[in-house]
C-alpha cells in the first residue's frame, strides 16, 4: 500500500477538488399543472409527462 512521502500543498489539493462542485438540477414547468419537474420524468403533482 502506498504511503505519502510529502505533504500536498493547498493549491494542489484545490486543483483536484475543482471538479467536486454541485450542480443545480434542471427543472422545467409541467405543461398540465405548471409545477416544476425534471425533464423527461413524470410530474410528481399530476402524474403527466
Amino acid at each position: 500500500m502506498a504511503v505519502q512521502q510529502r505533504r500536498n500543498s493547498k493549491s494542489r489539493t484545490a486543483k483536484r477538488r475543482t471538479h467536486f462542485k454541485l450542480t443545480a438540477p434542471t427543472l422545467v414547468k409541467c405543461p398540465t399543472c405548471g409545477e416544476y419537474k425534471l425533464p423527461h420524468h413524470a410530474c410528481t403533482n399530476c402524474g403527466s409527462k
